[in-house]
């Protein structure tokens, strides 16, 4: 039995797209008969950042660390964060001569940017040093690799993501929300550009539609007070999220600087179309028959809701987005270790 070791900074209980691209991997690797371990932060001791409660900094972890690894003494190593630990991590693999693989799953540079002032210079610098002697370095999506590439950023490779088609279905859609409504799925947070759809007025493409925003995040008070108009429900999951997205008439996405999205392909999986900018990222993932991509939220909206298609929604995740084919990307890219 070939035993894999991922480590991450990101774990639950927190709700992130790393977490879940974790989790859901584990699965199918579980089921495929591999021996995964995982190492993060609730192993170690750790404090909160004061932007990002939800994020764990470990200290005083690398002997402990260590001596974790040589018990697991693992077949594969991946890295899949550039935390503390990450960063441990990476340091042991060197150390020991051994091959690892990377993963870039947020452009952390543009959130520091925006959260801490750091300049992205600095912040694709670390980004540099980080995947360097990483033999490769697993992306979403073909955009991302060319951003990385002029970045100085190589030896990339594509490990999309999937989505459970059971959870996320139109069969979910429960057919008694009180008002038509376009949805935003995500953490509440300055990065994800919520404002922009926010600052929407619906009304010229129906008086009746609602904006609804499911999640939480540093900037949910402040946002939940402001736009009085929207209606924010807070974070939910499972059987409670997914008819959420079932309901939704279009599901928008005003982010610029996320790497991929899960929550896209949930909302497609729950045959919703799906609004959004048209940064490279997005044009990788959605198509103008499964949503619109326009500099224009609004007409994006627009676009999505006239032009719905949820059969086509629903097909086109299973064609190109299910766990088993993002693992069967993931396993392919593996490096044995020694």
């Amino acid at each position: 039995m070939k035993k894999i070791l991922i480590v991450t900074d990101a774990w639950a209980p927190h709700i992130n797209g790393v977490v879940f691209t974790i989790q859901n991997t584990i699965k199918v690797l579980t089921a495929r008969g591999f021996e995964v371990s995982v190492l993060e932060p609730s192993m170690f001791n750790f404090f909160t950042l004061p932007v990002y409660k939800d994020i764990p900094i470990s200290y005083n972890h690398k002997k402990k660390l260590y001596a974790m690894i040589d018990a697991i003494n693992p077949d594969y190593i991946h890295i899949s964060t550039e935390g503390i630990i990450g960063i441990t991590s990476r340091r042991y693999c060197i150390e020991k001569n051994l091959k690892f693989t990377t993963a870039y799953h947020t452009k952390f540079p543009e959130y520091v940017k925006e959260n801490l002032g750091i300049p992205l210079a600095i912040g694709y610098l670390f980004m540099k040093w980080f995947h360097r002697k990483s033999a490769k370095v697993l992306v979403t999506t073909e955009a991302i690799k060319k951003e990385l590439r002029k970045k100085g950023i190589f030896r990339t490779v594509i490990w999309s993501r999937g989505v459970d088609t059971e959870l996320f279905s139109p069969l979910k859609a429960s057919g008694d929300s009180p008002y038509p409504y376009v949805l935003y799925v995500g953490r509440v947070a300055v990065e994800k550009n919520l404002t922009a759809f926010l600052d929407l007025d619906l009304s010229p493409i129906d008086p009746k539609l609602k904006k609804v925003i499911v999640g939480n995040g540093v900037e949910f008070s402040d946002l939940s007070e402001k736009y009085k108009d929207a209606i924010f429900v807070g974070a939910k999951s499972g059987e409670e999220l997914s008819t959420y997205y079932a309901n939704a008439e279009v599901f928008c996405f005003p982010s610029k600087t996320d790497t991929f999205g899960l929550v896209l392909i949930e909302a497609l999986s729950s045959g919703v179309p799906v609004a959004a900018f048209p940064v490279p990222q997005i044009k990788d993932i959605i198509n103008e028959k499964v949503g619109c991509l326009n500099e224009s939220l609004l007409e994006s909206i627009k676009f999505a809701l006239e032009n719905k298609n949820s059969e086509a929604c629903r097909q086109y995740v299973i064609d190109h987005y299910t766990w088993e084919i993002a693992t069967d990307l993931f396993l392919k890219n593996m490096v044995l270790a020694k």
